[in-house]
């Protein structure tokens, strides 16, 4: 059977940072197209009319939106190298600045960047203008693939937040990070699909991400870097690429996935905000049927005094949506439910045991840590 979840290798490259100027990678925006965008989905049609379905909307795609070498110039201060040294291991990374004092400031990256170096090492956090300083690891979060780091360093530019529940597909976005460790490369792109699942790590220590898709080109050692918008302000957490290669390391295809800002704040702000520097997930309180090959997720056990339980969900119902985006597999079903914050209200409609029909269930999400 045919899925729709992806499983992608880690966009990061073992290597050294090595500091660069500016690239830039442009693509030529076609205006004055008239489009209407599906209130459900956020895909976007062309109308030659400029009349729209009932649950579309209407939208006008303008041109000279996305003045690349001014946001390019505005950008790449906020954006930065990582470079890791763990003993005999070394990589580098990106990363961005987050919040500033006048004494320090967060930087936030993927935690598959940094983790060699969460017991031992160093890592250095390099700017675009070659400045370069040591970083320690304030939190991370296997499971979101984020970590968040602080240098000593304040009255830095932070990135402005965009609300990446509002995103387009088809809106002109743009890729800032360190590719291959050269530093302040920025390439374009649009938005080619939301509400993408996709799976990246080791069996037992995946990451779970409800992405965002883009041709914007990332590669290796992008991982941690910005995604902006039009208007500047960061969208997404550049963190994987598909490979079209088997246990290597490729180059991009088209297809890089970024962590959505909106569902990334709530854990970088709980990892900065928490006493012990940890953040939490959300919980439906099942466990899937890792054998059930169907179209959704089978639910094979439930958690005693979970949110499933306590919604009145059957044991061997087969999950169909969650939050009204279709659950395709197990790991589509795990990533909708991680794209919530703990305690929301969502809507789980599910195929009752036995083929006694489809029913929709209120459900409210539990709360467990989330590891790091």
């Amino acid at each position: 059977m045919k899925k729709s979840s992806i499983n992608v290798v880690i966009a990061f490259v073992l290597g050294a940072s090595v500091a660069g100027g500016i690239a830039v990678a442009e693509n030529n925006n076609t205006g004055g197209v008239k489009a209407c965008v599906d209130n459900k989905t956020k895909a976007l049609y062309l109308s030659a009319d400029g009349k729209c379905a009932k649950g579309r909307s209407p939208l006008e795609l303008t041109t000279n939106d996305f003045d690349v070498k001014n946001l390019a110039a505005t950008i790449t201060p906020s954006v930065v190298s990582i470079a890791v040294e763990a003993g005999s291991r070394s990589g580098t990374g990106s990363g961005w600045v987050y919040k500033s004092s006048a004494t320090s400031s967060y930087i936030i990256t993927n935690n598959h960047v940094i983790e060699s170096a969460a017991l031992s090492g160093t890592i250095t956090v390099e700017f675009s203008n070659g400045d370069q300083i040591d970083a320690k690891i304030i939190g991370r979060d296997k499971a979101y693939d984020l970590a968040v780091l602080q240098i000593n360093r304040g009255n830095l530019a932070a990135l402005n937040l965009g609300d990446s529940t509002k995103l387009v597909v088809g809106e002109s976005v743009m890729a800032v990070g360190s590719p291959l460790g050269l530093a302040s490369t920025v390439t374009t792109g649009i938005i080619s699909a939301l509400n993408r699942p996709v799976s990246a790590g080791s069996v037992g220590a995946e990451s779970f991400v409800n992405a965002i898709q883009t041709d914007a080109a990332i590669n290796p050692g992008n991982s941690g870097g910005a995604l902006v918008n039009s208007q500047g302000q960061i969208i997404g957490v550049n963190s994987a690429i598909a490979t079209l290669s088997s246990g290597g390391t490729s180059g991009s295809i088209g297809l890089g996935f970024a962590i959505p800002i909106t569902e990334a704040k709530r854990v970088i702000d709980e990892i900065i905000t928490s006493p012990t520097n940890t953040s939490t997930r959300p919980v439906l309180g099942v466990f899937f049927d890792n054998t059930y090959e169907g179209n959704g997720a089978r639910i094979l056990r439930l958690s005693p005094g979970e949110a499933a339980e306590n919604a009145g969900i059957p044991v061997g119902s087969i999950v169909k949506s969650i939050g009204g985006q279709r659950v395709t597999d197990q790991v589509s079903a795990i990533v909708r439910i991680r794209s919530f914050a703990p305690g929301a209200t969502v809507a789980v409609t599910v195929e009752l045991p036995n083929g006694s029909g489809v029913r929709t269930f209120t459900v409210k999400l539990g709360k467990a840590p989330s590891n790091g």
